[in-house]
């Protein structure tokens, strides 16, 4: 398993394009998933970006660990927001109970559809027992390309819970809602927030 070489050099080359072009305002959902949490929670970002929930999740006081598979997204993340990036992609994960969140805010949707059980496997081994998991992904009938390039899983609501589900996560609630992704194409997503149950 390997990261998408298309999709790591879109964002490469896009990067200041994502700085400028995101407002401040972080993810509707963060704040929710935050809450959650208790307030000296050790969180994963995953696909941190440009950094804007990066900040936010820094702001609430949490001890937060922020990774990004492209170099760039690394260093301007850091440079607008001082948040201490590394570069990381998902199928780097290694951690053993070493967070009690993982947040992947519209990033492992570019995980091709095969590749995604060993990715879901090591984020549920980086939690600790009780540890929470927020992901969402535009939903869809299969993986392809979009307009942009990206490498895009696109899958349907009952596949995703059950990739989920036998990766070890209990689902504790699940929302569709539509939106629109940077390629400018209109989709239903899902958000998941999901636990790994306590022991």
């Amino acid at each position: 398993m390997s990261a998408d070489p298309a999709t790591i050099a879109y964002y490469e080359a896009n990067a200041p394009h994502y700085t400028l072009s995101f407002g401040q305002a972080p993810s509707r959902h963060l704040d929710g998933f935050l809450d959650r949490l208790d307030t000296r929670a050790r969180i994963l970002e995953l696909g941190c970006g440009a950094g804007r929930d990066s900040a936010r999740i820094i702001e609430r006081g949490f001890d937060l660990d922020a990774t990004d598979g492209t170099p760039a997204m690394v260093r301007k993340a850091n440079e607008r927001f001082g948040i201490g990036a590394r570069v990381m992609r998902f199928d780097e994960l290694a951690a053993k109970e070493a967070y009690d969140a993982v947040w992947a805010h519209a990033c492992l949707l570019h995980v091709a559809r095969a590749d995604l059980p060993q990715v879901l496997s090591a984020i549920h081994a980086a939690l600790r027992p009780g540890g929470w998991h927020f992901a969402n992904y535009k939903l869809g009938s299969g993986e392809g390309r979009d307009p942009l390039g990206r490498l895009t899983n696109l899958p349907g609501e009952g596949w995703l819970e059950q990739v989920y589900r036998t990766a070890g996560f209990e689902i504790a609630a699940g929302e569709r809602y539509p939106g629109r992704g940077a390629d400018g194409v209109q989709r239903d997503w899902y958000a998941l927030t999901l636990r790994r149950p306590p022991r």
